[in-house]
């Protein structure tokens, strides 16, 4: 697989843990025999309109179609919805006829029946991101327990166990922001000391955080840390314009996040990585599917890594993934070694097959 020369994070964090039974998943008819490949690929994103992180989701995946040299189309339906929205939104790709379906879902458990359908139509499903409880999906994730807990840990411990904190948190119910509370709150148990002063669904957008911090702000609540679910530069700058000191934040590998760790005075965080490439990960597992070969077990995850700017092993991280070339909402984490073949030139230009 082709290695790109990013951080050794941003490529190592394809650590693999197999976690599930047997597949069950079933390739589409045509994926096996003779004659070049024609699948296409539904994906269906039911929030963070606007999130760099979500974007560039839909870039990798787009770019990892073009790579296998067996995607010909992408649908993506992307928008703002809930769980029941975003299961119209499979139905609907299942009517198009598409090959293979990868969602990022809006619940665990109430996409199941769409899911189903699918499997009984011979349309394999991946779900990235977060997980799914529907038998025989596949799921394809940042580990996101791990996540929150590495960040939560890290803050909990520059604030000498003691503090109160500001929990600004992702979309409600959605399965990554489910666990990343279960990761947060395993750190809290362990750091009695530690208070949550204030805590916010930021929808994964950053004017909805920029907004919520600045009441807070307004508010005169006294906090001396926050951890965001990577809404990480917003908060910094409003924090800047507010001339509020900096208190130690924990963000993702945001390229303007880690940006601002590695040349804001007297800024202290950490950054945690959170590959968005799970979307052309997805896609090249789905054509594994639709080949007629599944992986052995069928939950994959990805094992996220902290970049302090208060070590030297951190500052040197986060100088190695610091890329001026990338939007400063996106993530730095464009590739996952051995999921995705693409180049970081071809995941920014975000272009699918016949674009």
């Amino acid at each position: 697989m082709k290695r790109l020369g990013l951080a050794r994070g941003l490529v190592a964090v394809a650590t693999l843990a197999i976690l599930a039974g047997a597949c069950t998943g079933t390739a589409s008819p045509g994926a096996s025999g003779g004659g070049a490949k024609a699948y296409s690929i539904g994906f269906s994103n039911p929030g963070g309109v606007g999130n760099g992180w979500r974007e560039a989701m839909l870039c990798s995946a787009k770019a990892e179609a073009v790579k296998t040299g067996e995607v010909t189309k992408v649908t993506i339906i992307h928008h703002d919805t809930d769980a029941n929205g975003q299961l119209a939104d499979i139905r609907s790709l299942i009517a198009q006829g598409v090959s293979a379906i990868i969602i990022n879902p809006a619940d665990p458990d109430a996409l199941n029946p769409g899911i189903a359908e699918a499997l009984a139509a011979k349309i394999p499903v991946v779900a990235v991101d977060a997980s799914v409880t529907a038998p025989g999906a596949y799921n394809l994730s940042n580990d996101q327990v791990q996540y929150a807990y590495l960040g939560a840990s890290w803050l909990f411990k520059a604030l000498g166990g003691t503090g109160d904190v500001v929990y600004m948190r992702g979309i409600a119910g959605h399965p990554a922001d489910t666990d990343r509370d279960t990761g947060f709150k395993k750190a809290l148990s362990e750091n009695p000391g530690i208070k949550v002063v204030k805590e916010v669904a930021t929808k994964w957008d950053p004017a909805t955080a920029t907004t919520q911090i600045n009441d807070i702000l307004s508010s005169g609540l006294k906090f001396d840390g926050i951890w965001t679910s990577g809404v990480d530069s917003t908060i910094v700058d409003a924090l800047k314009t507010a001339k509020h000191p900096f208190v130690p934040i924990v963000g993702a590998d945001n390229a303007g996040f880690v940006n601002q760790l590695l040349n804001e005075t007297g800024l202290k965080g950490a950054a945690v990585t959170n590959p968005p490439s799970v979307g052309g990960a997805g896609v090249k597992l789905a054509t594994q599917i639709l080949d007629g070969k599944p992986p052995s077990a069928t939950t994959v995850h990805v094992t996220p890594e902290l970049w302090d700017n208060t070590t030297d092993a951190g500052k040197a991280s986060l100088k190695a993934a610091a890329d001026p070339k990338i939007n400063p909402l996106w993530p730095l984490g464009l590739t996952i070694k051995d999921w995705t073949d693409y180049s970081k030139d071809e995941v920014i230009a975000c272009k699918g097959p016949g674009e």
